[in-house]
């Protein structure tokens, strides 16, 4: 965690007095919305190691095709793709970087100032609440929370 989003756990997911039942569907749609971006953001760095990784392999390629004497070929391959930009003037690892210091950072700060503001911080209350409703109290692996 950054000095940004220090580790802050409330001892509960209870709903502070004043919330009304909007704001936490609200809360919890932004949450379920941010999950969907830290998804997004697993896959964007899926996609720069596989590129990485592809990128060596077609490397290993060059070297072979250039031991089996096709050395023309090896060297277009080189030239043209070998160090080839994703995007414009960009490789994967600064395509991530815009991502997390721009849009990912931008909206988890967003997320959570909303909560602070909405709702004192408390994370999840609408699953907290669904998950109060569903279970079966006294009934082993429903319990509210972890036993100590």
């Amino acid at each position: 965690m950054t000095d940004d989003f220090p580790i802050a756990r409330p001892s509960d997911h209870r709903r502070p007095d004043g919330v009304d039942d909007t704001t936490v569907a609200a809360l919890g749609l932004m949450s379920e919305a941010l999950e969907m971006v830290e998804r997004a953001r697993g896959h964007l760095y899926s996609f720069h190691q596989l590129i990485g990784g592809g990128d060596a392999k077609l490397s290993e390629a060059v070297e072979q095709l250039r031991d089996a004497g096709h050395t023309e070929l090896a060297q277009r391959i080189e030239d043209t793709v070998i160090g080839l930009n994703v995007l414009s003037g960009r490789w994967t690892f600064q395509v991530v970087e815009e991502f997390d210091d721009g849009y990912w950072s931008t909206f988890r700060a967003v997320e959570r100032e909303a909560r602070e503001k909405l709702a004192g911080g408390v994370r999840h209350i609408h699953e907290a609440e669904m998950k109060e409703q569903r279970r079966t109290p006294g009934r082993p692996g429903h319990e509210a929370g972890p036993q100590s």
